[in-house]
């Protein structure tokens, strides 16, 4: 991975058809997704559950970009060889998922994956003031964690002081949740650079008609692009 503040779309793979997903990654990277948001929940940090290891890993041969995997699970040190060994790309967890954040995302980085550190939305930004040196992403929580649809919270006051705490550091500003072209101008203003994206990407498209999630992407990416041009 290499790094710039353009504006980057990740798609959650949540919203896809779950009986495709391989189907579902190509068609979405053939359309201009830019990474592949992977949403694992374990039913008690959050009151869902989703994707285990090996489903991360039947993934990976799928994902020619970035397999961007963010952990809604609690504890997260036990697991991170194991989602590195399914080629997670970015592994990010929750500073509320546990009490040592720090050794966290040390713990991400030795085992060869960039580290990103999520916060929900009632966590404030000046909580990973002294994370940031060991962080290559920062991920705002624009709705509370747990599920896909959900109505976007407004976090860019947030957003604005991260990037101000962010400075020159190569950080990318993750904003995930109840994004779409509505939404997406007001995040890329505040400073966000890649934006995850469930069922505003996959809305109204299938494998068998993947031109309405490249119709889709390129909306939300004009949307803030232009957003982030007038700032």
């Amino acid at each position: 991975m290499t790094f710039d503040r353009a504006i980057k779309i990740a798609p959650s793979i949540l919203s896809a058809d779950f009986a495709n997903f391989g189907r579902e990654i190509r068609a979405i990277e053939a359309q201009g997704a830019d990474w592949v948001h992977v949403d694992v929940m374990d039913g008690h940090f959050v009151p869902n559950l989703t994707f285990g290891p090996p489903a991360v890993k039947a993934f990976r041969p799928h994902v020619k970009t970035v397999m961007d995997v963010h952990l809604m699970i609690a504890p997260v040190d036990p697991w991170i060889e194991a989602y590195a060994d399914a080629g997670a790309d970015v592994l990010t967890a929750h500073l509320e998922a546990g009490p040592h954040i720090h050794r966290t995302l040390q713990a991400i980085r030795a085992a060869g994956m960039k580290a990103g550190v999520a916060l929900n939305p009632g966590t404030p930004a000046q909580a990973v003031a002294h994370l940031l040196d060991l962080a290559d992403l920062v991920l705002v929580m624009t709705v509370n964690p747990g599920f896909g649809g959900q109505k976007f919270i407004d976090m860019t006051d947030k957003i604005r002081a991260l990037r101000a705490m962010i400075g020159d550091r190569p950080i990318h500003v993750q904003v995930d949740g109840g994004v779409d072209p509505a939404t997406a101008p007001l995040v890329a203003e505040a400073g966000a650079d890649v934006l995850v994206a469930g069922s505003a990407v996959f809305r109204g498209g299938s494998v068998d008609n993947p031109a309405v999630y490249g119709d889709n992407i390129r909306a939300i990416r004009a949307a803030a692009t232009t957003s982030r041009a007038a700032a």
